[in-house]
Order: structure tokens, then C-alpha cells, then sequence
């Protein structure tokens, strides 16, 4: 039985008439730029990620790089993060001429390790850019502890982990700035691209309100260099009606993780996700596997969907190779990247489909 890695059919077939209900009230508002829905929505998710503003932008690349814009990162500047981690969260920093200066990661968590962190910080050193990858809290506690100690910036990576939590608290309200992705796959997921900035720093939301709106405070008066990056309201509406349904969808996500964990713990050769610190809202179920690619291509044949994020860590890509690393830099990252496999976890899997993967895995090994 094939069984797909995402099926978001499965999801607007659940909520297709609330979706669309939204849509035709936006086209018959024809508001269609930073209109009520986007205010409503930024109030919305500020509140769920305990902070204070939300500034909604066109995409979670822009999230991260107007967050460090807002912050007054430039030329000159380092910022640290993980070298495994999606490629924007690099790319925001070099689009403002910083440089960013990587930190190997946990092996248990696949987050950015705070012991390796501290001792990359230098003079230049501005800001921390941590990653909560696959939907796993970073240490947050120690990564604030370093980041006060050195008088540190630090703009959160939340893309894969709205909701996600650390000790109790969630993610977006440890930093400076919390930056989220709406990117279709996502736990929040609109019709295209999307994103969002949270902070409780009314002067940094100011400022990135500024930032996205061409550098304009007022109409036709320009007083910063700015960017196009508004969140569109149509999208807007869209995930103002799924923020409804996030809550349960997340905890559809954790069930079908324990479900996993518990059918694989006895397979030696793949090691399943530790659950570290708090609360992970599992973007991506991602298993450290003996034999990664043969695995990958057994279930591939078998029709089953699997990913491999990441296969090459950033600091091995061509497009960076000018930072001046090499193999054997960054050991644990390295390694993930030869054995992780992502299983479909997304909230509408049944329970049959997840044994369907769980048997593949088991008749490989």
C-alpha cells in the first residue's frame, strides 16, 4: 500500500468550506493588502506564541532576514548558528552582509549545541540565531543565559515549530525576535508562501513594519532602505481558519509519533526521536537509520513517501564555500546528515498507513 509523505487533500477536504468562505469574504472585501485578516492574524499569533506583536511578511525568509535588519545586523557582524538547518536561515544572514559562523548541534536533538556555541563567539559577535529543528525546542534556557552573558541578539528559527515548546514555555518568547514559516508543509500551512515575526519589543515591530512596507512611514516618504514583504491577505484568512484546527492537528502529530516510537523501538538499526525539554510538535518525524540510502530507496520502491533532511550540511555547500570550511569541521552534523530519514507524520495518517511504513522499515532490515 502506498503511502504518501503529505497529503494536504486530506486536510482541505476536512476544512475545504471554511476555507473557501474565507476567500470569497476577502474577494468580496477586495481588501487585499495588509487588510483586517493580516491584522487579526498577527494579533492572533502573537498571543499563541506569548508575545506581544506579530508583523506578517511574505514569506519565512523574510521573517529572519527583517528580524536581523530590525536589530541593526550589518557588514561586519557574525551570527551564530547551526550548519544543519534549512538554507534561509543562512541566507537571511548574509542578505545583510553579516556572516554567519556556525555551531555544531546536539546529537540527540539536532538543535544547536550551547557548549560549541559559546566558544565560537568573537568580538564581531552580534546575535545567536538558534533553530528549532524539525519542530524540537533548542536548549533555550542555556542559549539565553549565553546570550545575556555576551550582550547577544538572538532571533529564534521557528519555521518547523509553532507550538513547540521549551520547559513549559513555547518557542518565539525566549528572543528578541521568533520568526515562523507558512510554507504549505507546515504545521500552519497557507495556499503559497508566507511568514511571520513575533516580538514584545514594540520598537523592533515598528521597525519591521518599516522594513516591509518599502522603508515608508508614511505614504510616499521613504526614510530607511526597505523591502516588498507583506503578508497577503488572502493567505491571511486561509490561516486564520487552520489556526483553529492547529491545536488538534498538533496533537494528531504527537500521537502518530508515539505510535511510530513504540512500533520501531525494537529495530536497532533506526533510532527514533527523543522528545527533549518540552514539547515537540514533530514538523518532520526524522529517524537516524543504519544503511540511510538503501533504506530510502527500499521505501521508495515500496511507494512509501520519506525525506532526507538535510543531505549536506551548509557549510559543505558550494554556495558557501567562500566562509572557508571544510569536512570534519563540524563532526555531529556531519554525521546526521549521512543518517537521517523523515516518515510521514502529517495529522490526517492513519493508523494503518503508519504500520504500512513501520513494516517496509522492518522487512529492509
Amino acid at each position: 500500500m502506498p503511502v504518501p509523505f503529505f497529503d494536504l487533500k486530506r486536510q482541505y477536504k476536512e476544512i475545504g468550506e471554511e476555507i473557501n468562505s474565507a476567500i470569497k469574504a476577502v474577494e468580496e472585501s477586495s481588501q487585499f493588502i495588509l487588510g483586517e485578516n493580516v491584522s487579526s492574524l498577527e494579533k492572533e499569533i502573537a498571543s499563541f506564541s506569548g508575545a506581544k506583536y506579530g508583523v506578517g511578511v511574505a514569506s519565512g525568509t523574510d521573517a529572519l532576514h527583517l528580524s536581523l535588519r530590525a536589530l541593526g545586523i550589518g557588514p561586519g557582524d557574525e551570527v551564530l548558528t547551526p550548519p544543519f538547518t534549512f538554507v534561509a536561515t543562512i541566507e537571511a544572514i548574509c542578505y545583510t552582509g553579516a556572516v554567519p559562523v556556525f555551531a555544531d548541534i546536539d546529537p540527540k536533538t539536532f538543535n544547536i549545541d550551547p557548549s560549541k556555541l559559546k566558544k565560537k563567539i568573537t568580538k564581531k559577535t552580534k546575535a545567536v540565531l538558534p533553530v528549532h529543528l524539525f519542530g524540537q525546542a533548542a536548549e533555550m534556557g542555556e542559549i539565553v543565559k549565553i546570550a545575556k552573558e555576551h550582550s547577544l541578539k538572538i532571533v529564534e528559527d521557528s519555521a518547523q515549530a509553532i507550538g513547540a515548546e521549551y520547559k513549559g514555555r513555547k518557542v518565539n518568547s525566549f528572543g528578541d525576535a521568533g520568526c515562523l514559516s507558512f510554507f504549505p508543509t507546515k504545521n500552519l500551512g497557507c495556499f503559497g508562501d508566507g511568514g511571520m515575526v513575533v516580538t514584545s519589543d514594540e520598537k523592533i515591530a515598528e521597525r519591521l513594519k518599516v522594513l516591509r512596507g518599502h522603508g515608508s512611514k508614511a505614504a510616499y516618504h521613504y526614510d530607511i532602505l526597505g523591502f516588498n514583504s507583506r503578508l497577503d491577505e488572502i493567505q491571511a484568512a486561509i490561516l486564520r481558519v487552520k489556526l483553529k484546527y492547529l491545536g488538534k492537528w498538533t496533537e494528531k502529530r504527537r500521537e502518530n509519533a508515539a505510535l511510530y516510537s513504540e512500533l520501531l523501538k525494537d529495530i536497532a538499526e533506526a533510532k527514533t526521536p527523543e522528545e527533549i525539554n518540552g514539547k515537540h510538535v514533530f514538523n518532520q518525524y526524522t529517524i537516524r537509520a543504519k544503511r540511510r540510502d538503501d533504506l530510502f530507496s527500499h521505501l521508495k520502491s515500496k511507494g512509501i513517501g520519506a525525506m532526507i533532511y538535510y543531505p549536506l550540511s551548509l557549510h559543505s555547500q558550494k554556495a558557501y564555500e567562500y566562509l572557508g570550511y571544510k569536512q570534519g569541521d563540524f563532526v555531529e552534523s556531519e554525521k546526521a546528515e549521512k543518517e537521517v530519514i523523515s516518515l510521514p507524520i502529517f495529522p490526517e495518517l492513519t493508523e494503518e498507513e503508519i504500520k504500512e511504513v513501520v513494516s517496509a522499515i522492518r522487512s529492509f532490515y
